[in-house]
């Protein structure tokens, strides 16, 4: 071999590993983001799980894409946009909420979905079991269903006068009816008077409020869903104008404007969905995944929102809390 194609061979040998490691530097990993509301209804919860990428080294333009989908309120029009996200050829879909993981789910039964929020994924048959989810899809669970006597309880200590409670709730969302049955039987063992006010779109809302009034309700139980999340601050309105104390299920809403929440935060589980999303690219199936639960649960008292309404709250509720928001 002559001295200068001897030369070469080692220049190529000794060049080749560092361009293999640059080519397989640049790969950028293609995430799916499905959300029932729109991009200006709930922007801290893609920052949130934008976040918790960043801190385990995934960064948008370097080497992570994110293709974002919205229903707009609209579940009706989820199974579209998972099909489209599908159709992109995602390595994994996030979804916020139940609904928009069931819509992905049954899009497709090979990419992996990571889900954050809602009610009880194995009730409405999303997952296997927690320990175990089998198949494609894992997350975070809300624990919403299993809350919502303790925010009925809850709701009769902040509300003691309160005996007709109103429930603001959509049908067309399957942990809402489970959520509704829960909170039906403790409100019975209070004695409280339950007034079921169904909402399928935004445009329900102001008709739901009217029969609030007409029915003389003391206070208002709100059920999270695409309906109302994206919707929140209207909905924390049309609660002032009537004059009607509202408990809820998250402290987002409580930022909104509403009177008082106990649970978990939906931005903080948007940031955990990143460790999920984390395992799945590095190689970890989501059968093999638990689903994980909430880590603390707060209570969060808006004292500007009931001085709005002239609602009264007690010394020892506002020591209790975690949050009050003056």
């Amino acid at each position: 071999m002559q001295r200068r194609e001897f030369i070469a061979g080692i220049g190529a040998a000794t060049v080749w590993p560092f361009v293999a490691r640059a080519q397989q530097a640049k790969r950028i990993y293609k995430i799916g983001y499905l959300e029932a509301g729109s991009p200006s209804s709930s922007p801290s919860l893609l920052a949130a799980f934008q976040e918790g990428l960043r801190k385990l080294g995934y960064v948008e333009g370097e080497n992570l894409f994110i293709e974002r989908r919205y229903a707009d309120g609209l579940e009706e029009r989820l199974p579209q946009l998972a099909t489209e996200l599908v159709r992109f050829g995602v390595d994994v879909v996030f979804t916020v909420g139940l609904p928009p993981a069931l819509a992905a789910a049954k899009a497709t039964s090979t990419i992996p979905i990571v889900f954050a929020g809602g009610g009880d994924p194995v009730e409405i048959g999303l997952v296997k079991s927690l320990s175990h989810p089998g198949g494609n899809v894992t997350g975070l669970s809300l624990v919403a269903i299993e809350l919502a006597a303790k925010r009925i309880q809850l709701l009769k200590e902040v509300i003691p006068e309160a005996s007709r409670v109103a429930i603001l709730w959509n049908p067309n969302n399957s942990s809402n009816r489970l959520e509704l049955d829960e909170a039906r039987r403790a409100a019975g063992m209070l004695g409280l008077t339950i007034l079921p006010m169904e909402i399928r779109k935004p445009e329900d809302l102001d008709g739901a409020f009217g029969a609030m009034v007409r029915e003389r309700a003391d206070a208002l139980f709100l059920i999270s869903s695409a309906v109302t999340f994206p919707n929140r601050a209207r909905i924390a309105k049309l609660a002032t104008d009537a004059a009607l104390p509202t408990l809820v299920p998250l402290r987002e809403y409580v930022e909104a404007g509403f009177l008082g929440s106990y649970g978990p935060s939906f931005t903080d589980h948007c940031r955990r969905a990143a460790t999920f999303v984390d395992q799945i690219l590095k190689g970890a199936k989501p059968a093999d995944l638990p689903v994980q639960l909430p880590t603390r649960l707060e209570l969060v008292i808006n004292v500007k929102a009931a001085k709005a309404i002239g609602f009264t709250v007690s010394p020892m509720l506002i020591t209790r809390a975690e949050e009050v928001i003056e």
